[in-house]
């Protein structure tokens, strides 16, 4: 059984932008309020965790980014595509945006010590 999560019922029907900096219901904020405390329950679980995407008033690409793309800089992408399945009948198109910015995540660089 998997664990779910709305982002309209259980966050916002009108998502924001990136960052909380630039206005409410950002995607930073889903991210460390309901995606990665949702993501670390399926992971000790080992459940998967089914985000619906269905209901909001649309999403700006910064906030999907920020909110997926974000969890995937703090996980390996891989196991961000294995825990988190996704579920989007009014934009099925979406599902594969999401997916890309998990992907094209980048981990952050370390900066090695020199010499």
């Amino acid at each position: 059984m998997a664990i779910q999560l709305s982002i309209a019922k259980d966050f916002s029907e009108t998502p924001g932008p990136r960052s909380r900096e630039e206005g409410e219901f950002s995607g930073d904020e889903f991210r460390e309020v309901l995606l990665e405390p949702k993501f670390l329950e399926a992971r000790q679980a080992n459940e998967q965790l089914l985000v619906d995407l269905d209901g909001t008033a649309g999403y700006a690409t910064s906030f999907l980014e920020a909110a997926f793309g974000g969890l995937a800089r703090e996980y390996e992408p891989s196991e961000v595509l294995k825990l988190i399945r996704l579920a989007c009948t009014d934009e099925p198109s979406l599902i594969e945006e999401v997916q890309k910015y998990i992907r094209e995540a980048r981990m952050p660089q370390r900066n090695e010590p020199k010499g």
